[in-house]
C-alpha cells in the first residue's frame, strides 16, 4: 500500500507542478504586457537610444524569468535590474570614449608625414602621359604587358621601356624613402 501511496504522491506533485507552471507563465505574460512598455520608455530616457533601451528592458525581463519563483516584487526587481544595466551601459560608453580620446591624442602627437614625401599615386599621376598610361595599366589595373601594348597600340618592347622609364622617374622623385621600386 505504501508503494501505491508513494505513486499517488508523485502523481499529485506532478499535477501541482503542471498546474503552477501555466499560471506562472500567464502571470509572467501579464507582467510583461503591463510593464515592458513603461520600462523600455524609462530606459529610453536614460540611454537616449531605442535599440539599447529595448535590449536593456528585455535583458531585465530575462533575468527576472531566470529567478521568477524567488523574486517577491517583480516590478521592483525589473527597475533595479534595468538601472544596473543602464549603469553598465554608461560605464561601457565612458570606456569607449576614453579609448577614443586616447587614440585621437596619440594620432595627434604622432609626427605627420612631411609634404616632401608625396604619395606614389600622386607621383604616378604627375608622370607624362606616355609613361603614366602604361604604369597605370600594368601596376594598378594589373594587366600583362601584352595586353597593355595592345590597348595602347604599342610594341611590347616599347611598353617595357616606358615602364622602366616610369620607374626611374619615380625612383628619382622618391629618393630613398621607398625600399624598392620595381
Amino acid at each position: 500500500m505504501s508503494g501505491q501511496h508513494a505513486a499517488a504522491g508523485t502523481v499529485s506533485t506532478t499535477r501541482v507542478r503542471s498546474a503552477v507552471i501555466p499560471s506562472q507563465e500567464h502571470a509572467a505574460a501579464e507582467l510583461f504586457t503591463a510593464l515592458y512598455p513603461r520600462l523600455a520608455g524609462w530606459v529610453r530616457r536614460l540611454v537616449d537610444d531605442d535599440g539599447t533601451a529595448h535590449e536593456i528592458a528585455s535583458e531585465a525581463f530575462t533575468r527576472l524569468w531566470a529567478r521568477w519563483t524567488k523574486v517577491e516584487e517583480p516590478s521592483g526587481f525589473l527597475y533595479v535590474t534595468a538601472a544596473n544595466l543602464v549603469r553598465d551601459h554608461w560605464r561601457k560608453l565612458e570606456r569607449e570614449r576614453r579609448a577614443l580620446r586616447r587614440v585621437t591624442t596619440e594620432e595627434a602627437l604622432r609626427p605627420q608625414p612631411q609634404d616632401s614625401d608625396p604619395s606614389v599615386r600622386m607621383l604616378v599621376q604627375a608622370l607624362p602621359e606616355r609613361l603614366r598610361n602604361p604604369a597605370l595599366l600594368y601596376y594598378y589595373a594589373d594587366l600583362p604587358i601584352r595586353e597593355v601594348a595592345a590597348l595602347l597600340g604599342r610594341n611590347e618592347g616599347t611598353v617595357k621601356a616606358d615602364l622602366h622609364a616610369a620607374r626611374e622617374v619615380l625612383r628619382g622623385k622618391l629618393g630613398g624613402r621607398h625600399d624598392r621600386i620595381s
